[in-house]
């Protein structure tokens, strides 16, 4: 559940990308670029998309008619290869921005955490062989609060696929008198910058640690807290939330 930059393009691969973005800004050079809305998901997405956009757009260019152009044509598997990268990661960044709260409303009133927890994990887009799911006796027949519950889990979820460079994930569900308890083990490389965006108080400028920082927001307004425990391998988030 670790953070880090946008997934870098593999070294074999990388100076196709580059050199046509290079082609493609150089012909749209000038182009003012459109005025950014108020509303802070929307300009984070706008931000953060303009960069992976732009590279399909290249890369889509490069596999119509060939036109005018300094060097050597690009190998077709290659930019394939590429293209179908971008559009994982545009389809990752907008599953962050969904349980962050920017679809609609999921549905109101209490929910079972069983329901919650297979509808967050067909959201989240984990691989089912990285992510193992543990309930203990009962707790998937308890009541919780509302769709924020699933939010709050679909955006642990996320942050794990995306910036856990492939690190196994265990998901453990307990439940005691009053409240559930979710839990989430997995290696972390600098938990010190995943913790940071937990304990921020105002959403960050783009997409980093947005996920995060809703997951805080959502569990204080539903009247729960966030532990963390390290054991020098891994680290086990826990968001303790009362049941219904």
């Amino acid at each position: 559940m670790t953070l880090a930059a946008n997934p870098s393009t593999p070294a074999e691969t990388g100076g196709v990308l580059r050199r046509l973005l290079r082609r493609r800004t150089h012909d749209r050079a000038g182009t003012p670029d459109a005025p950014a809305p108020d509303q802070a998901l929307v300009r984070a997405l706008c931000h953060d998309m303009r960069s992976p956009l732009a590279s399909l757009e290249a890369l889509l260019g490069a596999l119509g008619p060939a036109g005018p152009s300094a060097g050597p044509a690009p190998d077709p598997r290659e930019v394939l290869e590429l293209a179908r990268a971008q559009t994982a990661h545009l389809s990752s960044m907008l599953r962050t921005a969904a349980a962050t709260g920017g679809a609609a409303p999921l549905g109101r009133g209490p929910r079972r955490l069983g329901d919650v927890v297979r509808a967050s994990v067909a959201a989240a887009g984990l691989p089912a062989v990285q992510l193992t799911v543990r309930f203990c006796p009962h707790a998937g027949e308890v009541a919780v609060a509302d769709a924020r519950v699933q939010r709050i889990l679909t955006n642990l979820l996320e942050n794990a696929h995306r910036h856990g460079d492939g690190a196994t994930v265990l998901l453990a569900l307990r439940c005691r008198p009053g409240w559930v308890d979710l839990a989430l083990t997995q290696a972390v490389s600098r938990p010190e910058r995943l913790l940071g965006h937990l304990s921020t108080d105002a959403p960050p400028p783009d997409l980093t640690g947005l996920g995060l920082w809703s997951v805080r927001r959502q569990t204080a307004e539903l009247g729960g807290r966030i532990v963390w425990a390290e054991d020098g391998t891994a680290l086990t988030l826990t968001v303790q939330l009362p049941d219904r």
